[in-house]
């Protein structure tokens, strides 16, 4: 039987292996940095949220502003106006008259987004128009009766 010297190779000692242990340690470092530098330049691309700012009641129907544009579905659901926007907001409700009838209106926070709805003791039809007025959005709610 051999002894464990490494004379030829040959036996069950493994051989020195004379690379730096550092190696593994910079690339590691090297991918942190990248994934930290990564998630900095999204967070800055990133659009800030679109928020409800304000709902203003006119004569013809509700004005509402929005820091940004947001998307918006709108339906007209057994005489209710009801537009859902990819917003956040707080619940709000209010009250306009119609041609001297009360209309109610409120917003709240859905699955979806922010939902509005406007409702009359009779069946409404609406028309809604964006726009952009000193960096925000106005949205302009035009109400009528069916």
């Amino acid at each position: 039987m051999h002894g464990s010297e490494g004379k030829d190779e040959r036996h069950s000692t493994p051989p020195v292996d004379n690379r730096s242990k550092l190696f593994p340690r910079v690339v590691g470092s090297l991918a942190i940095v990248g994934v930290m530098i990564g998630l900095m330049i999204g967070r800055l691309t990133t659009p800030d949220p679109t928020v409800l700012q304000q709902v203003e009641v006119t004569e013809q129907g509700l004005v509402v502003w929005f820091n940004n544009e947001p998307k918006l579905h709108g339906e007209i659901i057994d005489g209710t106006v009801a537009l859902l926007f990819q917003a956040e907001g707080k619940a709000q409700k209010g009250q306009l008259k119609l041609n001297g009838k009360d209309l109610n209106w409120r917003t709240r926070a859905s699955d979806g987004g922010l939902l509005l709805t406007v409702l009359a003791a009779r069946p409404l039809q609406g028309d809604w128009a964006g726009s952009k007025v000193d960096d925000r959005w106005r949205l302009e709610i035009h109400l009528r009766e069916q």
